[in-house]
């Protein structure tokens, strides 16, 4: 994993997402079971998670790597030739291109990079086009950035005014306006269908938990408490969230989860994706709300030697809503990591698979392969190897 994507806010999320895993007062032994540690980290205070900062925290004395992989595990198994028609959409030599998203047309591509400075902006560009345009300029970082339904506005986290806060700006770039401003660490927007509201997650002071809150644009300074979770992603058919919850007990991997809006009210929260030996993280809906991508991350014994090395991996997966129909997308020792969805089906995504932090995209196939062989030969079926 390249240095200037753990100087990112969006790995620092992560870090920090991983590390307060668990979401409740808990021994730091077992925030380390959390890291795939069995042993606390050295200055790490029982429930407290680090906080964000500039620059990327790698804890002391725990092996952790935000990709390292248990080489002991079972593979878990998906269905072969999941996914085709792999292309590359950015090329940068110098930094990175993370964070990707689409414009309702398919056609515009947004994106957060450092690949001109150490503290990342916010690009739009053609998906089959070469040129890009830089959409913000500032000192400070700018990640994590959505468009709306009807293409006119970005949300976007950004730490321009002392702390991590979500702001929207129009597509071209003007009319910037903050929409928090708690002390609070809040990042991840997402938008609402209609484009008046934005889920986003905020780290609690006090709680040091990760929260859910959703901000309604008409009414500014009006935000409500839904849950606990990280990295929201509102469906764009319904009144939905997906998002990612740590397991409170056991592993504290976290798994994929989704609530239901009822007259603005939280109800239904459900499972819909987890793994007892890796954390499912950053769910994304596709176009048509029917399925939702995510990624599958692991950390392991000797895995901080490696928090930067080609031996790091993550995998891109898709289900249905329902948790069945589980397809890998991705496979391989690259990185492959915060998925985002076209309206012509078509998956986008970071990779490091050119050897540097690009942003590539896949079709997946949508009929998963029986499961059955997998199960009776302890082996995972071959699956397309981009």
């Amino acid at each position: 994993m390249s240095r200037e994507r753990l100087l990112a806010a969006s790995a620092i999320a992560l870090a920090v997402g991983l590390m307060v895993g668990c979401e409740s007062s808990e021994s730091s032994s077992q925030i380390g079971l959390a890291l795939g540690s069995s042993k606390p980290t050295a200055k790490t205070q029982p429930g407290m998670a680090r906080p964000l900062t500039g620059t990327a925290q790698r804890p002391r004395g725990a092996g952790i790597s935000l990709f390292g992989e248990l080489t002991d595990s079972t593979k878990i198994p998906f269905a072969g030739r999941a996914a085709r028609g792999l292309q590359r959409h950015t090329f940068t030599r110098e930094g990175a291109d993370f964070d990707p998203g689409l414009d309702p047309t398919g056609r515009l591509l947004i994106f957060a990079s450092t690949r001109h400075t150490r503290r990342p902006d916010i690009y739009i560009k053609a998906v089959g086009g070469s040129a890009v345009t830089q959409l913000t300029d500032d000192p400070a970082s700018e990640v994590q950035p959505e468009i709306t339904a009807d293409g006119k506005r970005v949300a976007f986290a950004s730490d321009r005014s002392g702390n991590w806060d979500i702001w929207v700006t129009s597509i071209d770039g003007q009319n910037t306006q903050q929409v928090t401003k708690s002390p609070k660490a809040e990042i991840h927007p997402s938008w609402s269908p209609d484009g008046k509201r934005l889920v986003y997650c905020a780290l609690n002071d006090q709680t040091r938990q990760w929260e859910l809150w959703v901000a309604d644009l008409g009414k500014p300074g009006t935000q409500k408490f839904i849950g606990y979770g990280l990295f929201p992603c509102w469906s764009p058919k319904d009144e939905v969230i997906a998002f990612q919850r740590a397991r409170a007990r056991g592993t504290r991997w976290f798994s994929i989860w989704t609530i239901q809006l009822v007259d603005g009210e939280p109800r239904y929260p459900t499972e819909v994706a987890s793994s007892s030996d890796q954390a499912l993280i950053a769910p994304a809906w596709t176009a048509d709300g029917k399925k939702i991508v995510y990624c599958s991350v692991r950390t392991g014994p000797g895995a901080e030697a490696s928090v930067q090395g080609s031996t790091s991996r993550g995998d891109v997966w898709v289900t249905d809503v329902n948790g069945l129909g589980k397809i890998r997308l991705t496979q391989g020792d690259a990185v492959n990591y915060s998925p985002a969805c076209a309206p012509d089906g078509r998956v986008y995504f970071a990779s490091n698979r050119s050897g540097f932090e690009n942003i590539w995209s896949i079709v997946p196939v949508v009929s998963p392969a029986p499961m059955a062989d997998a199960r009776t030969t302890g082996k995972s079926p071959a699956a397309a190897n981009p």
